[in-house]
């Protein structure tokens, strides 16, 4: 292997994209010392809609595109991504060729006097852009109001912080990864806001024709955690992934060896939650997918 070769790693100008960037190139590092690694920042769609204050499509790459044309174009060797942000279909000539092990998937609740989810006072306004968490927090609390919040996590708080929400609801992983864990009033358990396909989750991508990168990222793949989104995923794929209706799922690794998914698929305003579980080999992980994606289809008719 050619140790003179300089590795570029495309990432999200973002500073929770630079820091899980950081955390992958820690990693590599860690395992091959004599390699030259570089971060390349990408400024996104996504991020530039955001940045104006603008609504953000959703499932369409808007995160990810101009990365992966970077990559596509030889302009970087990898790309580090969070799975969430990523469309379950990858481009041609592209591939994930590593899923570090996973954070913890949770959403918390951040409110701006400590208060719990069960403890909000009535009409308490909570700030969300996501159809899952909106529907899941009406299906739970119908008295509290919700309402839109853009931007990324710092620009969140600070809005929670001057008074504009009562609450917000985040990914652990992401406050977990700024140093921000401090912030949390509390970790919402999975039958309360089932999280995001992928959450925690952070995703390696290079072309499918490099064998170099790919021997490079081999030791930090983590199979338990692969199989896990690979199912989360391929319910989001069967379900027509990509459209604003709330959809959760998690797929954890139960005693023995098995995998064990659980799916959301809801309405809008939370007054329809449908819930189905599967669970099977980790080898059939795509499959587990699809089988709860049908139970979720058959429910809602």
């Amino acid at each position: 292997m050619n140790t003179l070769r300089r590795v570029r790693v495309g990432t999200r100008r973002s500073r929770l994209a630079l820091a899980q960037a950081r955390l992958v190139l820690e990693q590599l590092r860690n395992r091959w010392p004599g390699r030259n690694f570089e971060v390349v920042g990408i400024a996104t769609s996504g991020d530039r809609m955001s940045a104006a204050g603008g609504p953000v499509p959703a499932g369409k790459g808007i995160f990810t595109r101009e990365i992966e044309l970077a990559l596509l174009d030889g302009e970087i060797d990898l790309a580090v991504h969070s799975l969430k942000d990523l469309p379950t279909e990858v481009p041609d000539g592209l591939h994930i060729a590593a899923i570090p092990r996973r954070a913890r998937p949770n959403d918390v609740l951040i409110s701006r006097d400590g208060a719990t989810f069960d403890k909000l006072k009535q009409g308490a306004v909570i700030g969300t852009g996501s159809p899952r968490r909106s529907a899941q927090i009406l299906a739970a609390r119908p008295d509290l109001s919700v309402r839109d919040i853009r931007g990324n996590i710092d620009t969140r708080l600070r809005k929670l912080d001057e008074g504009r929400y009562d609450a917000v609801i985040l990914a652990y992983a992401g406050l977990d990864r700024l140093g921000l864990k401090e912030r949390i009033s509390e970790a919402l358990p999975v039958d309360v806001m089932m999280p995001a396909v992928g959450q925690g989750a952070l995703a390696v991508e290079i072309r499918r024709d490099d064998a170099e990168i790919a021997g490079l990222l081999d030791p930090i793949h983590d199979e338990r955690s692969a199989a896990c989104v690979s199912a989360e995923r391929s319910l989001l794929r069967a379900l027509g992934g990509g459209c604003r209706t709330p959809v959760g799922a998690l797929a954890e690794i139960q005693p023995g060896g098995r995998l064990k998914l659980r799916a959301l698929l809801g309405s809008p305003d939370g007054k329809t939650l449908l819930r189905a579980t599967c669970t099977g080999p980790l080898e059939n992980a795509e499959d587990l997918g699809v089988e709860a994606a049908g139970k979720l289809l058959d429910f809602a008719g």
